[in-house]
């Protein structure tokens, strides 16, 4: 087998001691006066390139920590002292911020995040040891001739070339100098991405103000910490220094000999997955196998799993709490990670998931958040408000390694805004500023749990909270039981449809059936399969058993066009769930002086609250806009009734358009509340709520949306049709014009916002987008159908004239007239 040769070559050349290498140049030596006189005679090494004594390389001076490499530092140089056993083994190199500066990559960056990982082999070749990136995206059986082809065609490229400088004196390991390495602005493991470099107009790497500040080997893994300072003409702190100074974290961890096995993802349950080319396939093309991403959980007694009984893993999930954690947050943070307890019973694991205190110096003096042996919730002193849950993952299996789970300091306060803006009306207990430590700790719990999530491998599932009738809501027992989604994974946040006077209801989300249903799928260990395929008929089965029931729906966020699986949103119909979310927003505007500014004796709360109220009003229109042109998404397998994709029906599609008429593109005054904005601000009223209404005609009056229409027309004439939905928008948006009455001015301000979106579609062309269905424009029927609708509305206009209407109304009539004309005939 090639693989076999190439080992045993590389053996070969391990095993040449430092004295054969010396024989070899003296040979060539003697031999110089026999070349002819026009033979070049072989270049000589240079000094610093030559092969030393060990002991003249690693002196008695050196400090030396044993691990996975013997890691030397000798005066100002480091060297890594590799066992030959080591080399084109699997390890993964991880980079990470460990030190930034303020608002470095706009907030969203921070201690923790990580810049770049990669699977990396160390190879010998001649006299020198080469870092090579490997990729596992094709992959084939050594012993098939096409492994030949996929190696040649995948060739790895080279991140690093070292020239050994020694060897042990037993020779089985090889020592390289890996100063300028770990010393040199390497793209590859920087901190400063291309798009930072360009932003902040870095020069480079200041070599006089950066330096190596540690080096640390571990039995499975090595820590380098790097402080670089980069001169840069526009940092995002403190220009006048024109310096960025960040430290950075590089890991580099030996991956397991032994393989997880794989187990294959399944669109209908939600999973974080890798995908590989598998060339081993008997077919005519290669297999795409997908994997999900998850930990490796396997248990202590097998026969006892088997048989139904709680069993603790060989190795369970254990989170560390970040030092920097305030102490009266911990508490919720553990709640939080262990939340998943349960779900992971479900699975068959008892105590499959821990969280534990940082270790004292004395328990660990070696603890760092940033030591890939360490999984950590990480505290960020950041104004940022998020939280976000990544993880580390073994590309070849999809095993998750390590995981760090950030949480922003300032996430609290956009938790606390928006329970007293969404829940308020019917809690009374929200309706201040400053919530009970009971209540917030309850809301960081679940946010913890929600990243815990994200780090076990589950993506956001936007499906779960349809499952529940919106009535349901309302209900105490309901909501206490089964909380506001079926899964913790899905954006529902609080409950904001419960109306005030109904009793113990519960307004913050928890763990979910679906959560149970997705740890089981994803963690049972099955016993007797043997493969990742032997595996499908059981996983098959269990979803089978599910389908059919909302409660484990998977709903993709990617699926912005399904009305069913929307970020945000709770109820299993937008325009029933929306007009209660509103009916409490305008009791909560009419009260947010009184509870805020009332309070304090400054705006400053009121101020940031009323934006934030504006953005409650948009999200709960947003979601009521996706029913137009919507399509349910329903993944499934050929075997199973009915279509993946169908038309949201007509009757929801007219109700949704009436809801927006009534709703959105109408002038509720209620949103632009004199009393607030004459404190908060000095001028922009009616601005403010212009842009609020053209976002949501603009998403309505899409070129994405109306392809979908056009596409349903196809399907049935029973369907919501373009024309019908463009037909229903002229005439609600333009009622004043048949009535022949005066329009407000954030009414006049809608209809010129609408004149300027169907120029849009009669002028622009479609832009490909990911989101997006793309089609050509031009050769469909948009310009023929807004072209169409646009005289329709100018022969209305001319006859709106009306002696009784106001002045303003009347210029108003006759500019659109005018605009209207120049769209169709711009000569």
């Amino acid at each position: 087998m090639k693989k076999i040769v190439i080992l045993s070559t590389l053996a070969g050349l391990l095993l040449t001691p430092t004295y054969l290498t010396a024989q070899k140049q003296w040979h060539i030596d003697e031999n110089k006066k026999k070349k002819s006189e026009t033979t070049a005679p072989p270049a000589e090494k240079k000094p610093e390139q030559q092969i030393k004594d060990y002991s003249k390389v690693i002196t008695k001076d050196a400090i030396s920590d044993d691990g996975l490499f013997t890691v030397h530092k000798v005066d100002k140089k480091y060297f890594f002292e590799i066992p030959n056993t080591l080399l084109n083994k699997d390890m993964l190199l991880v980079s990470r911020l460990s030190k930034l500066p303020s608002n470095l990559g706009g907030g969203y960056v921070n201690a923790g995040s990580e810049t770049n990982e990669q699977l990396i082999v160390w190879e010998r070749f001649q006299d020198k040891i080469l870092i090579k990136v490997k990729s596992y995206n094709a992959v084939a059986n050594d012993s098939l001739p096409i492994s030949i082809s996929v190696k040649s065609n995948n060739y790895e490229p080279t991140l690093f070339a070292f020239d050994i400088v020694a060897f042990s004196k037993d020779s089985l390991n090889t020592v390289i100098d890996v100063t300028k390495f770990y010393s040199s602005d390497v793209k590859a493991i920087s901190g400063i991405s291309a798009s930072m470099r360009e932003s902040y107009k870095v020069k480079g790497l200041d070599d006089s103000r950066s330096f190596i500040n540690s080096m640390r080997s571990y039995p499975m893994n090595i820590e380098v910490i790097q402080d670089f300072t980069y001169n840069a003409s526009k940092p995002p702190v403190l220009q006048d220094s024109e310096t960025i100074s960040i430290q950075m974290n590089q890991s580099m961890i030996l991956l397991p000999e032994k393989l997880m096995q794989p187990r294959l993802a399944d669109d209908r349950v939600g999973f974080f997955t890798m995908s590989q080319y598998d060339y081993n396939s008997e077919e005519l093309k290669s297999d795409n196998k997908t994997y999900i991403r998850r930990w490796r959980l396997e248990p202590k007694d097998p026969a006892a799993y088997a048989r139904g009984e709680l069993v603790e893993p060989i190795k369970p999930i254990v989170y560390y709490i970040d030092p920097a954690t305030p102490e009266k947050l911990r508490k919720y943070i553990k709640q939080g990670i262990e939340e998943w307890q349960k779900p992971f019973e479900t699975a068959g694991f008892k105590n499959a998931i821990i969280a534990k205190d940082p270790p004292t110096k004395e328990e660990d003096p070696d603890f760092s958040p940033e030591d890939m042996r360490y999984s950590v919730v990480r505290y960020v002193a950041s104004t940022t408000r998020n939280a976000v849950g990544p993880s580390v993952s073994d590309p070849r299996t999809g095993e998750i390694i390590e995981s760090d789970i950030i949480w922003y300091h300032n996430h609290l306060r956009s938790y606390r805004n928006r329970y007293l803006l969404e829940t308020g009306a019917a809690n009374p207990s929200a309706r201040t500023l400053n919530t009970s430590e009971e209540e917030m700790g309850e809301m960081m719990r679940f946010v913890i749990a929600h990243e815990v999530g994200h780090a076990l491998g589950f993506p956001h599932n936007m499906g779960a909270s349809n499952s529940y009738d919106v009535e349901q809501y309302r209900d105490a027992n309901f909501t206490q039981k089964n909380g506001i989604a079926a899964s913790l994974m899905d954006y529902a946040r609080y409950n904001y449809i419960a109306q005030p006077g109904d009793k113990d209801v519960r307004f913050i989300r928890q763990m979910g059936p679906y959560d149970h249903y997705a740890v089981n799928w994803g963690y049972r260990v099955i016993p007797g399969a043997v493969s990742p395929e032997s595996e499908v008929a059981t996983l098959d089965k269990w979803i089978l058993e599910k389908a059919g029931d909302p409660i484990y729906k998977y709903g993709k966020q990617s699926s912005s066009f399904d009305p069913s699986s929307q970020t945000e949103d709770i109820g299993n119909s937008s325009m029933k769930a929306s007009s209660y979310g509103l009916k409490n927003l305008q009791y909560v505007g009419a009260h947010l002086a009184e509870w805020t500014s009332d309070k304090t004796n400054n705006y400053e709360d009121l101020s940031e609250l009323y934006d934030e109220f504006l953005g409650v009003w948009s999200r709960y229109v947003g979601h009521v806009v996706t029913n137009v042109g919507g399509v349910f998404e329903n993944s499934k397998k050929p075997n199973q009734a009915g279509a993946v994709y169908t038309v949201v029906p007509k009757s929801q599609q007219i109700e949704a358009m009436t809801w927006l008429q009534q709703n959105a593109f109408a002038s509720p005054t209620w949103l632009v509340d004199m009393k607030t904005l004459r404190n908060i601000d000095y001028a922009g009223y009616t601005e403010r709520f212009r842009n609020l209404q053209t976002r949501h005609l603009n998403s309505v009056l899409s070129f994405d949306r109306l392809g979908r229409l056009m596409d349903a027309a196809v399907q049935g004439d029973d369907n919501y049709k373009a024309i019908n939905m463009l037909v229903d928008m002229r005439k609600g948006i333009w009622k004043e014009a048949s009535a022949r009455t005066n329009v407000t001015i954030y009414r006049r301000n809608l209809q010129r916002a609408y004149i300027e979106r169907m120029a849009y579609l009669m002028e622009e062309e479609m832009k490909q987008s990911r989101s997006e269905s793309f089609y050509n424009v031009s050769q469909s029927d948009v310009r023929a159908l807004v072209r169409g609708e646009l005289k329709a509305l100018k022969s209305q206009l001319t006859m709106a004239n009306n002696p009784n209407l106001n002045t303003e109304t009347r210029y108003h009539f006759e500019d659109c007239i005018a605009r209207i004309a120049l769209i169709l005939d711009p000569k």
